[in-house]
């Protein structure tokens, strides 16, 4: 009897899931789609290059004895890749690649449309024994992955970032677009990918530049006659990196001439780095043909820093300035700056500042201080994360036992006191506020507010510690 590919695949899971973490196994095996098995052959479908990449290199081992140990030793494993509908295509193409295959999938050979090829027409931009020139990569030194912290909010963001520099060029996941609000380390990832390069393959031209720096440039050369100078010097980068690709909307003429040096590069398999603050399916202003090219390799967000990432990086700034600060009034700026990164790190400096010029001890009433002038005029929101720890800190209770499974009375009581108070100081939604609040779904979070009113009205002492818990997060917001 021939075995079903779906039940082989889900028990292969069962055994993946045991030997990673949670967030991994959402990340990289949640996506994947069992399609045919036949003689052993477990075909299963990813959904780009990027992934069968990944698996390939990071998890090889993991999915050979996961399949072994369903369709014993003579299992092969085959994938199927969807390809992009990149030039026009009614239907997507697959191609299928058998597993086992050493190093990064070989680039596949495409029909360079028309536009791009000038009708065969040779570049008038290339300049024969034109010797490459040194070019100063403006890249900022203090934006590297030794300082770049890692989290749940970044991790695949960062994990592509490092496989592009280790083969700038020579992997799927070109072009890499970084999106993400203001604040959140896309400059910062960027400059680091760079200087990895540099440092793996230094006679790489590795150049960083602000894509209105570049709209600015190109608007020069067409004034001073000396555009084929602009697209010549463009098409010399071995990896370009343009911050806030974004800002090309509506400058039609600057598009044009990014299409060409974007074809270029690509073509010659030349990294191509870009950040945007919203996916390229929100990007307005910018040309379908160049929206399409941005989706060619991977976009990766970057998302809110957790409470745990917000500390990490508090810690690491002060580490790295030789800045020791007491742990709660670390906890204290993480848990009020939940905004961004940059405003989290200006917050730290404001600390920083007024605790030196006024030569105070740098304590929670002085941060409380700081933060309530910081934000003054800021509409500021709190976080549920601050808004569990306020509750813990009141009860003396650990934040994990909070979040934990456990049935205590005392425990039960902070736990829905904290969706209670997230509901009423918060605009999260009720599944947000359950997520977050131990897992609990939305109906759980709708019984806490209703217990916790009935309980005012009748247990005078838990009334108290409402009005109690109450002030305490309304005086501090």
């Amino acid at each position: 009897m021939e075995k079903n590919p779906e039940k082989v695949w889900d028990a292969c899971l069962n055994y993946i899931k045991d030997n990673i973490t949670p967030q991994n196994f959402k990340t990289w095996f949640l996506p994947i789609r069992p399609l045919k098995l036949r003689d052993n052959v477990l075909t299963i479908q990813v959904p780009s290059k990027f992934f069968y990449e990944w698996l390939e290199e990071h998890y090889l081992p993991l999915i050979r004895s996961a399949i072994t140990r369903e369709l014993g030793e003579n299992a092969k494993l085959v994938y199927s890749i969807i390809m992009e509908n990149t030039y026009g295509n009614q239907n997507p193409a697959s191609i299928n690649l058998p597993s086992n295959q050493r190093g990064p999938v070989k680039e596949q050979k495409v029909n360079i449309p028309a536009e791009i090829s000038a009708h065969g027409v040779k570049n008038p931009f290339v300049i024969p024994g034109l010797r490459k020139v040194h070019v100063d990569s403006q890249l900022n030194p203090n934006y590297n992955f030794d300082n770049y912290i890692e989290g749940d909010f970044n991790r695949l963001a960062r994990s592509a970032g490092f496989a592009v520099a280790k083969k700038p060029g020579g992997t799927s996941f070109n072009p890499l677009l970084i999106y993400g609000a203001t604040g959140l380390g896309k400059t910062h990832l960027a400059n680091a990918i760079g200087i990895e390069i540099k440092e793996n393959y230094p006679d790489k031209t590795v150049l960083y530049v602000r894509c209105d720096t570049f709209a600015q440039q190109f608007y020069e050369s067409t004034r001073n006659n000396s555009t084929n100078d602009f697209v010549h010097f463009y098409r010399m980068i071995d990896v370009l990196i343009i911050d806030d690709i974004h800002n090309l909307a509506g400058k039609i003429k600057t598009q044009d001439v990014f299409f060409e040096i974007f074809n270029h590069l690509h073509q010659n398999n030349k990294q191509i780095i870009l950040t945007s603050d919203r996916s390229p399916v929100d990007l307005q202003g910018i040309e379908q043909r160049l929206l399409s090219r941005f989706k060619w390799g991977l976009s990766a967000d970057l998302q809110m820093p957790d409470l745990e990432s917000r500390i990490a990086i508090l810690e690491s700034k002060l580490y790295k300035d030789g800045i020791e600060m007491p742990r709660d009034v670390i906890e204290y700026l993480a848990y009020s700056i939940n905004t961004n990164i940059r405003e989290l790190e200006g917050a730290l400096i404001s600390l920083l500042a007024q605790a030196s010029l006024n030569k105070k001890q740098i304590t929670i009433d002085l941060a409380r201080q700081m933060i309530d002038k910081f934000v003054k005029n800021i509409t500021r929101e709190l976080s549920i994360d601050y808004i569990q720890k306020v509750v813990c800190d009141y009860f003396d209770l650990p934040i994990d036992v909070m979040k934990s499974k456990t049935r205590k009375r005392e425990v039960v009581q902070a736990r829905q006191l904290s969706m209670y108070f997230a509901k009423m100081l918060t605009k999260n939604s009720l599944a947000s506020i359950g997520a977050q609040c131990g897992n609990k779904d939305h109906a759980t979070v709708l019984h806490a507010c209703k217990t916790v009113a009935n309980l005012m009205d009748t247990d005078k002492k838990f009334k108290g510690y409402v009005e109690d818990l109450k002030k305490k997060l309304t005086l501090n917001n």
